[in-house]
């Protein structure tokens, strides 16, 4: 069996898995209604500065691999990134990632380690007396590849194998990605279509097996050409029509200052917000001689509307970065305004082997 065969048969097989699972996709509630759900965090600095998504991206880092991969090509070959992110809490989460090109094969490859610690809390029993401490970490192991199926268009496949540690509690999943891009070199427009986190449960918590963190992503992406930006709108749940969340500590203020009943949303207005929480918009300037300085903004409406404080003022749903290429290095900084209460920092640090041997 000849490699190439061996790529179509996994894509058809990845493919089938994504539409078999298709059917049960609506139940699914987002918002800690799932299992894994580490796996949806952006992987990168550049994706936290970017709104927590970027799908329809092609360039030499390897990280979009992960998040599409389709997105995975030759440029990506050698090169090594290293995020990591200052969660909220304490908590500590990051990615390791390489790409090598395989030309023999005619494909691009790349390998990552996705991990979760959530920190050491103390353990106490039904009347607060503390009996020692508890440990938590999730972790995942992806390996995907891509080819090109013409010029312009190219897919992708992740495998990945999740583990989860909570106490005494223990799970595992395997999961799948199936990516298709199309990629206009020309006039700069890239569309990527991703099928994300795809799979079932290998083993449960408590005998139940849970859903998991699946996600359909439409993304475009183009670079202006005058001026040097590129801008993008990437569509998440697209499997999941509504995904507002009612919240109750919002019902006391149906009353208003004289007794006169507040207005209620209409159907129209409700629809059109329902449709900019699928939203993500961002941004990135290039700039500098092999764009070798960037500045990046976002803004997620989801994050935006569930993460806001009524009657203050805050930033959450916005998010920027920047990104500087330092001799063979390039060191990527994004932060995410989550609340009122903080955000969250994200450092990342990448190179080529290749300019080292």
């Amino acid at each position: 069996m000849t490699m190439n065969t061996l790529l179509r048969k996994i894509s058809l097989a990845t493919a089938a898995l994504c539409l078999l699972l298709l059917p049960t996709a609506p139940a699914q509630v987002i918002g800690g209604r799932h299992v894994f759900s580490f796996l949806s965090l952006p992987q990168s600095a550049r994706v936290t500065g970017m709104g927590g998504a970027q799908i329809a991206v092609r360039d030499d880092d390897p990280v979009f691999a992960i998040t599409n991969p389709a997105a995975l090509n030759p440029s990506m070959s050698g090169h090594l990134a290293f995020n990591h992110n200052f969660f909220l809490g304490g908590i500590q989460h990051g990615y390791v990632s390489y790409a090598q090109q395989l030309p023999k094969w005619g494909f691009t490859m790349h390998g990552g380690i996705q991990y979760m610690g959530y920190g050491e809390m103390k353990r106490a029993d039904e009347y607060g007396d503390l009996q020692g401490t508890v440990k938590a970490g999730e972790s995942a192991f992806t390996l995907g590849a891509a080819r090109p199926l013409s010029d312009k268009f190219s897919l992708g496949l992740n495998v990945r194998m999740a583990f989860s540690k909570l106490d005494i509690y223990k799970s595992s999943a395997l999961l799948a990605d199936a990516g298709l891009m199309y990629a206009d070199s020309a006039s700069h427009f890239t569309v990527g279509l991703v099928l994300r986190n795809a799979g079932t449960q290998l083993s449960t918590y408590a005998d139940i097996k849970e859903t998991l963190p699946f996600d359909i992503q439409l993304g475009v992406s183009k670079r202006l050409k005058h001026l040097p930006f590129r801008f993008s709108v990437v569509a998440h749940h697209l499997h999941q029509w509504e995904i507002r969340y009612n919240d109750p500590s919002l019902k006391g203020d149906e009353v208003l200052l004289f007794g006169d009943e507040q207005p209620k949303e209409s159907k129209a207005t409700a629809n059109i917000d329902n449709f900019f929480r699928h939203l993500i918009f961002n941004g990135e300037f290039l700039l500098g001689k092999r764009e070798g300085f960037r500045l990046r903004l976002g803004y997620n409406h989801l994050l935006k509307r569930e993460l806001t404080v009524s009657n203050y003022r805050s930033l959450a749903g916005f998010s920027g970065g920047v990104g500087v290429k330092i001799s063979r290095f390039r060191i990527d900084f994004g932060y995410g305004a989550y609340h009122l209460a903080g955000g969250v920092a994200h450092l990342g640090i990448g190179t080529n082997l290749s300019d080292f041997f």
